[in-house]
């Protein structure tokens, strides 16, 4: 089974994430990304010449969290260390540019920082300052006492990012975890090592194969071989859950007496950096949204595959998740989003540097006609936002009797497009209100219509006539059925 609960993906489209709120702890990391090409070998060893094209950078580790965390749109507190050097700058830059509130302590070692050599968009070497350097008894109880006030304040999650790195101490860990669960807030541990006792009594470790080996010896790839040392280690350690993840063979879940299997979708895997950050964060605020471990960690396997197809280290966005295929009977690829949602993922969009593509349309019965329009809208941008005429507005422009599909069921549809990004239904006989708040690049429209007929053409870029497939109409399609 794979896909993605309707309930929790109409939550986060409503924008209602932003109502959740998560702490983090761990070991703050910049992920320095260096990409060139080579041309020749070097004459001081058999080595290849790399010069370098460009520089970029993220945030990794516990800082990745929080990055994936607002990008589902949740409020991210954030605990750990840096360095007194120009990567801490730009860490606090990257926190400061997604509205992350972080408490930083100040650590008398290097920032931590992987730098990667990327050549022909393949990592080539990576280079690592991670000096380990645990915090100092005024910096854990700072945190300790900092993370009080938030559950005070009602957080809904705390996550411990542990990268072995120094930062989750064991009493820091201990005292986290002991804080949290007096208030009934789940607590998610990214673990690593072999000491897993400072994990004892969270509410979900989430290892990979490699991780929960370094405690049970070496753990094969098969579901048994898997539920038996993980099932010893979640009871060792008093873990409410265990959820192992492992690679193309997708994540086993442990605990309440259960066993779940998720399987992965088959993806093509580009890059895997990052992939548990974005699990535990989705994991956590869907846990703390409300849903249910299993709605969880389907969620968070689902974004897992968005992540590994990128290149670097790509924390997850809401946007990411609407266009995941459909599985099964009640997982669903997407629906409508509402208009607030619709403009501030317009926005996004653009600021991301993607060409916004808008058509609209009633949609009453879809066609080849429709699908042809819609895929050349679609070639003309990045996105594809399609405004839907309510059943309201429909009845307005086409009499009684119509439409024939209500409004829900007639964004099912369209959503499960592939060319169609986005639905945002509007109940004005017109667009020319939605188009004033989306401004898209383009405005396209299929049909024998100008281009200066079209309501709303004023908000947007420019407009484009797509020519029609003769013979095809909804009206023709009633008629032949004899429904008109």
């Amino acid at each position: 089974m794979s896909g993605l609960a309707v309930d929790l993906l109409d939550f986060l489209r409503s924008g209602r994430m932003a109502e959740v709120s998560v702490a983090i702890l761990g070991d703050v990391v910049l992920d320095r990304y260096l990409t060139g090409s080579t041309v020749r070998v070097s004459r001081e060893a058999p080595i290849p010449v790399i010069v370098c094209g460009g520089e970029t950078d993220n945030l990794g580790g516990a800082g990745n969290v929080a990055m994936n965390l607002r990008g589902l749109g949740c409020r991210a507190f954030l605990a750990g260390t840096v360095g007194q050097d120009e990567a801490a700058r730009r860490v606090h830059y990257h926190l400061k540019g997604k509205g992350v509130e972080a408490r930083l302590f100040e650590r008398f070692t290097p920032t931590l920082t992987k730098t990667r050599l990327l050549c022909g968009g393949q990592q080539v070497a990576r280079f690592d300052h991670e000096i380990v350097t645990p915090p100092d008894s005024p910096a854990v109880e700072e945190s300790l006492a900092w993370l009080r006030e938030l559950l005070t304040a009602g957080v809904g999650a705390v996550v411990l990012s542990d990268y072995g790195l120094g930062f989750c101490a064991p009493e820091l860990c201990s005292a986290a975890i002991k804080a949290a669960r007096a208030r009934n807030v789940p607590v998610f541990v990214d673990p690593r090592g072999r000491d897993w006792g400072k994990y004892r009594g969270a509410t979900m470790v989430t290892p990979n194969l490699a991780e929960l080996a370094a405690i049970c010896g070496p753990v094969p790839n098969e579901d048994g071989a898997v539920i038996q040392a993980g099932e010893s280690a979640r009871r060792k350690t008093e873990l409410e859950w265990l959820l192992v993840t492992r690679s193309a063979k997708g994540m086993t879940l442990l605990g309440g007496e259960k066993v779940v299997h998720v399987p992965a979708r088959p993806v093509e895997v580009y890059d895997v950096s990052g992939a548990g950050d974005t699990v535990i964060a989705c994991l956590a605020a869907a846990v703390a949204v409300g849903f249910s471990v299993e709605e969880a960690i389907r969620f968070s396997n689902e974004a897992a595959q968005v992540v590994v197809t990128k290149a670097g280290t790509y924390p997850i966005a809401a946007s990411d998740l609407y266009a995941i295929p459909c599985q099964e009977g009640r997982y669903l690829s997407c629906h409508s989003v509402d208009r607030e949602v619709s403009v501030r993922l317009c926005r996004k969009w653009k600021e991301e540097g993607r060409k916004v593509v808008f058509t609209n349309g009633c949609f009453d019965i879809l066609h080849a006609g429709h699908v042809d329009s819609l895929e050349r809208a679609r070639a003309l941008g990045d996105r594809l936002i399609v405004g839907l005429n309510s059943d309201r507005s429909v009845q307005a422009i086409k009499g009684r009797g119509r439409p024939v599909n209500g409004e829900k069921n007639r964004a099912r549809v369209l959503t499960a497009l592939r060319c169609v990004d986005l639905v945002v239904l509007f109940d004005e006989d017109t667009p020319a209100a939605l188009l004033s708040e989306l401004r898209p690049h383009v405005l396209a429209k299929g049909g024998d219509y100008k281009a200066e007929d079209l309501p709303g053409r004023e908000f947007a870029g420019e407009v484009a006539i797509l020519p029609l497939v003769e013979g095809l109409s909804t009206t023709a399609i009633l008629h032949k059925g004899g429904a008109l």
